[in-house]
């Protein structure tokens, strides 16, 4: 069996990408980088080149040549060869007729918690969100602890306004559902430090992002000085970021996204990694109903598997594949078809066109560049 062709399609806010054989067998995958789609898309017509006439079924090896010839790195590479390496993976399962998570290792669960997000643009807003989808059958709850234009705002003000949401919140939902709080890379040091020791009365999950991905050094600061368990990762794009991280023992959970850092390739070794150190995968997850169909034949394979995003999608983008795997009850179920279990839609792509991300920024309100 041979590739004879690899078609990325840059639909609505999603890069998907197919692999087509000599043999029949199509492979579909998703890139994850999305704020950066169009340049995306060009890495992966690029790196088609490489990939048609090789056996697809050589995976392990096609990530390291692809990967290690130019030793060129970042996240716009890793994410074009991570959507076709998930190609890859449904192909062999097809080939095989087996779905990937047998391929990797067989079921650790039958079916794969995810947590729904919360927001409203007032307290009580916030609260009747959280409520709503406790009603739903959410048993995990995530939550950025600010409302817009926060950036403006005095430290003071944002740690004091953050720790009443957090609190009402808490107490509308009582002590048997998880709350998560996601931070999205925009505090600093101090204010990090003050927020998360404001909060630990209220039984938080994780602490997530808290800081911008650069430095592990100033991560590794904040660490010390808090005992809310932190969650990060979600940039990076290799195996070796995530193992430095692990090593400093900073996290209680990672981040790995698989249409960044890999594909099932490289996230299943840094599961294994973050297994060994009684660290919990907490996956990233962004896109289409590809991103979700792949990202949880990976967590049903893997033993430290801890929580992802509901990320549902109204009828038109669930329209973009076959059979998409539904929520109940806060779990995803899915399904024993061979390889990631649905397939990409082609003639549903043309009714979502592609929508670019805008940088727009956010500012102090001195003008100054806040996050």
């Amino acid at each position: 069996m041979k590739i004879t062709d690899i078609k990325p399609f840059l639909v609505d806010r999603y890069l998907l990408v197919r692999v087509y054989t000599d043999a029949g067998l199509i492979g579909n995958g998703e890139a994850g980088m999305w704020a950066h789609h169009a340049p995306v898309h060009t890495l992966i017509q690029e790196l088609a080149h490489y990939y048609i006439g090789k056996d697809p079924l050589t995976i392990e090896h096609h990530y390291q040549t692809v990967s290690r010839q130019t030793h060129f790195m970042g996240a716009g590479i890793s994410a074009a060869y991570s959507a076709i390496d998930i190609a890859l993976w449904d192909i062999l399962g097809k080939s095989q007729n087996l779905p990937v998570y047998q391929l990797l290792g067989g079921k650790c669960r039958d079916k794969v918690k995810v947590f729904t997000n919360i927001s409203g643009n007032s307290i009580e807003a916030r609260v009747e969100s959280a409520q709503e989808s406790v009603e739903g059958g959410f048993l995990s709850l995530r939550m950025a602890p600010f409302f817009a234009d926060f950036e403006k705002q005095t430290p003071t003000a944002i740690v004091s306004t953050a720790a009443q949401m957090v609190q009402a919140v808490r107490e509308a939902i009582g002590d048997e559902i998880d709350l998560g709080l996601e931070i999205h890379r925009n505090l600093n040091l101090d204010t990090a430090i003050l927020l998360a020791n404001e909060l630990l009365p209220f039984k938080i999950l994780y602490y997530e992002d808290p800081l911008p991905p650069e430095s592990l050094e100033a991560l590794e600061y904040i660490a010390r000085h808090i005992h809310i368990p932190i969650a990060n990762g979600e940039r990076f794009y290799n195996i070796y970021q995530f193992k430095d991280m692990i090593d400093r023992k900073i996290v209680s959970l990672i981040r790995p996204d698989m249409s960044v850092a890999g594909g099932f390739t490289q996230t299943k070794k840094i599961a294994a990694i973050a297994e060994s150190a009684f660290i919990g995968i907490f996956p990233h997850l962004m896109g289409s109903p590809v991103n979700n169909a792949a990202f949880t034949h990976l967590a049903a394979a893997i033993p430290n598997y801890a929580l992802m995003e509901a990320n549902p999608h109204d009828p038109a983008r669930s329209d973009l594949v076959d059979e998409p795997f539904n929520i109940e009850n806060g779990y995803r179920h899915f399904s024993d078809r061979p390889g990631i279990g649905v397939e990409i839609n082609e003639d549903a792509l043309d009714k979502l066109p592609f929508v670019p991300r805008k940088i727009t920024g956010n500012f102090h309100a001195d003008g100054s560049v806040a996050h």
